[in-house]
């Protein structure tokens, strides 16, 4: 099936979609004609054809279910949820500071869980609908030096793997997307940058995203792992 044809009349609501991975994603949806809901901490309210663009802090309920009902009432229903929101410090467990452990466990894991709480209900009432939760390699391998992502990131697979479960008989699609690392503006903050060049180029990445958007019928993708040509990196 061609993508077009695919996002047709279908509406796509994106956390973190003022960078990196999320607004990739957004790019691509706009141009094959999807609707888009978009949220991040950087947009203020404003509204275009075919594109709701709304502040979003998926720390705060309020805030997680502000985004949603907007959504539904611009659209009138939401087809997919991509949470792209997330937040990574890196250091040992032990020379961490617990303002960033803390930090990365309400953004990642329980920003997630918000969202899914909201947007899930909606597609299980309406027996229809994907969700597609971005993971990490770190959410599924023990590296050093991740502790407190890695927490989260394991938390996030485990909260996806819960809601496949639950969900699959109301006829929703849970995927977790489990990536490398990723050339994207994820890296922008960091003062000791590891090598761009050999990450997944974060529109390769996008792509890959929106390939799960128009599976044929009959079958679920639980989930998918996509690695730079060198490994995890």
């Amino acid at each position: 099936m061609d993508i077009n044809q695919a996002l047709k009349g279908k509406t796509i609501a994106i956390t973190g979609s003022s960078r990196g991975i999320g607004l990739a994603v957004a790019q691509l949806v706009y141009q094959a004609g999807g609707n888009l809901v978009l949220g991040s901490r950087s947009y203020q309210d404003s509204l275009q054809e075919k594109r709701l663009e709304l502040y979003l802090d998926v720390t705060s309920e309020e805030s997680v279910k502000h985004f949603y009902e907007k959504a539904i009432e611009q659209f009138g229903t939401v087809d997919v949820l991509i949470n792209s929101a997330g937040v990574g410090v890196f250091s040992s467990v032990i020379d961490s500071a617990t303002a960033d452990f803390d930090r990365m466990i309400d953004v990642n894991l329980r920003g997630t869980y918000l969202t899914c709480k909201y947007f899930g209900k909606h597609m299980a009432d309406h027996h229809a609908g994907q969700i597609i939760n971005l993971v990490s390699i770190a959410g599924t391998t023990a590296l050093a030096g991740c502790g407190g992502y890695s927490a989260s990131k394991f938390g996030v697979q485990g909260l996806t793997k819960v809601l496949q479960a639950e969900l699959r008989g109301m006829g929703v699609q849970v995927t977790s997307v489990i990536p490398g690392s990723v050339s994207s503006s994820f890296w922008n903050e960091f003062d000791s940058k590891p090598d761009l060049t050999q990450m997944i180029p974060v529109d390769s990445m996008a792509a890959h995203i929106l390939y799960l958007l128009h599976q044929p019928q009959g079958a679920y993708v639980d989930e998918i792992t996509i690695l730079p040509p060198l490994g995890i990196l």
